[in-house]
């Protein structure tokens, strides 16, 4: 499996997924550039990457000018046929932005930039991304963003709900959903959610920064493991 990780002009959290990717997991990694216009030599098997960050300083909108990006093009029709697609953090923002994944990420509640560590409650196990976390646990993952309220409308809401699609829910340290719990106000303290095709993934929390023994946590790796597994198991 080969995977690629796309850098915008304001990412900052690019180095830290090739590291993770690379020299913890093992895998083979491609940096791509946001200014190419094509995927080629990714199959349906590898994953494209949108690393968190300030893509474009964040003007407008986050991942509203990174959208319009000429990769982006690309990696929406790798999407639509199948790739696999992850966006953490700002990559998230992007993804809803392309209308990869539906809603919005909007500017946190308390209007402050939260930097610190955050637990997750795996919602569901019908993921590449979640097939072997253990829903009955914790994940202790950073966050580190100021627009990191998810929101989408009611209908969305139900859809996503009764499609299996909320990856994780923000939550305590016992797993435990509360509203004291969720660090940015987002809707039903959704942290992460993947697409109807189940194919692309997205979560503000940052995985990547909780995958090695040397940081003090390797909660995150899970995801890493899971996603590399199953598309060993395609293969």
């Amino acid at each position: 499996m080969k995977f690629g990780v796309v850098v915008f002009p304001g990412s900052n959290c690019d180095r830290d997924m090739v590291h993770v990717l690379k020299n913890v997991m093992g895998c083979e990694v491609r940096t791509i550039f946001h200014k190419e216009t094509s995927l080629e030599g990714f199959s349906r098997l590898d994953c494209i990457i949108l690393p968190g960050g300030f893509s474009y300083g964040d003007y407008l909108r986050t991942g509203a000018i990174a959208r319009f990006s000429p990769i982006m093009e690309a990696v929406i029709e790798f999407a639509n046929n199948g790739g696999r697609v992850f966006g953490i953090c700002n990559g998230f923002q992007i993804l809803c932005e392309a209308g990869l994944l539906p809603g919005a990420l909007l500017r946190n509640t308390n209007m402050k930039y939260n930097c610190k560590n955050v637990f997750l409650k795996p919602q569901t196990k019908e993921s590449q991304l979640t097939r072997f976390v253990d829903t009955n646990k914790a994940l202790k993952i950073p966050i580190a963003h100021g627009d990191g309220r998810y929101y989408c409308d009611a209908d969305t809401l139900k859809t996503l709900q009764k499609n299996d699609q909320i990856l994780f829910k923000y939550c305590d340290v016992n797993g435990k959903i509360t509203e004291t719990a969720n660090p940015n106000g987002s809707i039903e303290n959704i942290a992460g959610i993947c697409n109807e095709g189940r194919n692309v993934f997205g979560m503000m929390p940052h995985p990547e920064r909780a995958s090695e023994l040397d940081l003090g946590n390797t909660d995150g790796r899970i995801l890493f493991e899971s996603l590399i597994n199953k598309v060993l198991e395609t293969a």
